[in-house]
């Protein structure tokens, strides 16, 4: 598949779930023509082209949360609309995070945000929320940690003896966060 093709068969998929998330029709029209370079230039990544779509889905969202991260934004937290076929989507455990976060306590959702998404220093954050520097490290190590217990509650992953996640992702219908 050529980018045109990608193009002229994505573009509007790909337009309407920017506008989604960023809610300005200026921001949507560069952050769709970022994503558009990106596919461009790494096309030649996707090796099996029954995927093109869901990898250029993921492109988009990585694109728009590097928008928040570069602009000290609030990043939304609601449920991510599915614009894709059933019968073409592959459920992926990208699509159970949102989920899992939004699912989280405040105490440590907003800390673990402020840290793993827009990437500020844990001094910062403890400033910025008036805790101690402990509290919000504790937070962060808590939130990742909950986030780890969210997989293995939603899609029945193990810790293997490193430590790791282990295990298959499900179906979409058997997922208890994205179902």
């Amino acid at each position: 598949m050529t980018t045109t093709e990608i193009w002229e068969t994505y573009a509007k998929d790909v337009q309407r779930l920017i506008m989604n998330k960023v809610k300005d029709v200026q921001i949507t029209d560069d952050l769709v023509q970022e994503v558009f370079i990106k596919v461009h230039t790494k096309l030649e990544t996707v090796q099996d082209e029954r995927k093109v779509k869901s990898w250029l889905l993921s492109v988009s969202r990585n694109t728009v949360l590097d928008y928040f991260r570069k602009s000290n934004t609030e990043v939304p937290l609601e449920k991510e609309e599915t614009i894709v076929g059933e019968e073409t989507y592959a459920h992926s455990e990208k699509d159970c995070l949102p989920g899992i976060i939004k699912n989280l306590p405040k105490k440590y959702r907003n800390p673990l945000l402020l840290s793993d998404i827009k990437g500020l220093k844990q001094a910062e954050i403890a400033a910025q929320l008036n805790l101690p520097l402990a509290t919000v490290k504790s937070q962060i190590q808590r939130g990742r940690k909950l986030i780890v217990q969210g997989y293995m509650d939603c899609c029945d992953y193990k810790l293997n003896e490193k430590g790791f996640l282990t295990g298959e992702v499900k179906d979409k219908k058997q997922c208890k966060v994205c179902n």
